[in-house]
């Protein structure tokens, strides 16, 4: 029920953002843990649980979005994987009670949540981050057969309607121009996709991609996905 307690392992909480939610300003809440392990990850804190600090206290976020309501527009859940969180349908639904927009970051590991979330309209927005090719998933994951549902949660997003993002993250030696190419066709008629600036700050695995690996030319695979999405930008 929108008016119930969740309980969300919360491992960061932002106030405001002008980026997290394109358009909108929005808070940004950061979920502790995730089933991928991709190497270039640059939020290890909330992926590895020897790294995870104490969670937050959600009633103090709650508190802090109800002083906030009429200048937020909306709220962000990103981790982590914010569809791992078993009360996620109830945070989001409080959210929405509340006045606010609800956008999920997901790795489309999920996509029976993301079904749940959208047929219960508790998110009003869906980012995915489609990390490579289905061949390439389990190097660029860190986890076997982590590619099987990527296709199915695509095909969720995109017959859902909602506001939606798809991303990939051009991390050097990983990732080829010509992997953009089957990228494009696996996001076919999405309105949304970006081509993500890979940038080396902390991240899960410091010797991946290796210092000295250079990117492809980011121009380049944009160009391979634009046939396949409405709008294609690099960021």
């Amino acid at each position: 029920m929108p008016g119930a307690v969740a309980a969300m392992n919360i491992g960061g909480f932002q106030k405001v953002s002008l980026i997290d939610y394109p358009g909108r300003i929005s808070a940004v809440v950061f979920t502790q843990g995730c089933n991928f392990r991709c190497p270039f990850c640059h939020n290890p804190e909330l992926v590895d649980p020897a790294r995870f600090g104490p969670t937050l206290n959600e009633a103090e976020i709650f508190a802090f979005l109800e002083k906030r309501r009429g200048t937020l527009d909306g709220v962000s859940i990103t981790g982590g994987e914010p569809t791992l969180q078993p009360d996620l349908a109830a945070f989001a639904a409080r959210l929405k009670a509340m006045g606010f927009l609800v956008k999920i970051d997901t790795n489309g590991s999920r996509p029976e949540v993301l079904r749940d979330l959208i047929d219960r309209r508790c998110i009003d927005a869906v980012a995915m981050d489609v990390k490579g090719p289905l061949k390439k998933y389990d190097r660029l994951t860190g986890v076997r057969n982590s590619g099987r549902t990527i296709e199915e949660s695509i095909g969720v997003i995109l017959a859902s309607g909602l506001t939606h993002e798809f991303r990939t993250t051009v991390a050097p030696s990983l990732l080829t121009e010509r992997d953009f190419q089957g990228i494009g066709r696996l996001v076919e008629g999405a309105s949304s996709f970006v081509v993500q600036t890979y940038v080396r700050t902390k991240q899960l695995d410091p010797a991946v991609p290796p210092p000295e690996a250079e990117p492809p030319d980011l121009g380049k695979c944009a160009a391979r996905v634009a046939p396949h999405a409405t709008r294609v930008r690099i960021r």
